[in-house]
């Protein structure tokens, strides 16, 4: 792979490489934008300023909902469960290598594939900041259908077979592994995941407690034996949309770009942190580059020597 720079990260002491995975999933007779988010980050730099080595791509299968119908389970799946060990085979190289992923997006099924790859290699745990749970399943919803609104159930193990138990290593994430950031106060899946032991906090609770209390609180807690580790994913949609427009499901009341920073830093800078995703976001929705400019801006600060 060509190599742009080569930095070691100070307190993770590894690299950091960005991989540029494709769509998974879409908004009903299109193909989503957010597949334009690697490019669109790169273009604003992101490699040079996070002084990262390049990863490469990973193709992605064609986009095809076919004669696809609700009821159907979800779509595209075939087309996922072979592109999904493909992305984990590249970050379970990097990680395996001691080298910080950077995967850039992508709708958030992107997230089984680092799932997958640190399953393989042990047992990990999870940080999302989302502004949903992504947890829809055939327990508690009859619209099951697309992966990007369903990973989190799906990497715990509910769901078609297909995805949810790729290579027999099914679940790849425990539900006490996983913490989830920046849910929308109401959110309907929160009652459901306190049952599972799957700990939440939500926009009002990360301004009552303050982001970066709640940060240190959640990475201490993944700081622990059991776990070899820890993966981040970022969905933009939990940014709000007064600075954030540029997703498929704007929710409003979301985080500000500080806060999000905050929120960031403490479990990217991690010694036990093992990589990032970047999703969602959807430069057709953004004719003006501001809200690109914002997202690639805290995601550089996040890794940026405070």
């Amino acid at each position: 792979m060509p190599v742009t720079e080569d930095e070691r990260h100070a307190n993770c002491c590894d690299h950091r490489r960005a991989l540029q995975p494709g769509p998974a999933s879409a908004r009903p007779g299109a193909v989503p934008g957010c597949y334009k988010l690697a490019g669109a980050l790169r273009e604003r730099g992101i490699l040079r300023r996070l002084d990262a080595v390049e990863g490469g791509v990973v193709v992605p299968p064609r986009y095809d909902r076919g004669d696809w119908k609700e009821g159907d389970g979800v779509f595209n799946a075939a087309a996922i469960a072979a592109y999904t060990p493909k992305l984990a085979d590249r970050i379970e190289r990097h990680v395996r290598a001691g080298d910080l992923p950077v995967v850039l997006g992508g709708d958030c099924s992107i997230q089984l594939g680092a799932s997958l790859a640190l399953r393989r290699i042990g047992r990990f745990g999870l940080a999302a900041i989302d502004a949903s749970a992504d947890f829809r399943h055939p327990g508690n919803s009859d619209r099951v259908g697309a992966a990007g609104g369903e990973e989190l159930a799906l990497a715990t193990g509910r769901g078609q077979r297909d995805l949810s138990d790729i290579e027999g290593l099914g679940p790849y994430l425990r539900d006490e592994d996983v913490r989830l950031f920046g849910m929308r106060d109401e959110d309907e899946d929160r009652s459901e995941l306190g049952e599972l032991g799957i700990a939440t906090v939500t926009v009002g609770e990360l301004r009552q407690w303050g982001a970066d209390d709640v940060a240190r609180s959640a990475v201490r807690s993944l700081e622990h034996d059991t776990l070899e580790g820890f993966w981040v994913h970022l969905d933009a949609d939990v940014l709000d949309p007064a600075v954030m427009p540029a997703v498929d499901s704007p929710d409003a009341d979301g985080l500000h770009p500080d806060e999000l920073l905050a929120l960031l830093r403490p479990l990217v800078r991690s010694p036990r942190c093992v990589g990032l995703n970047v999703t969602i976001y959807d430069p057709d929705l953004d004719p003006d580059g501001t809200a690109g400019d914002v997202l690639t801006d805290v995601v550089v600060a996040a890794f940026a020597e405070s």
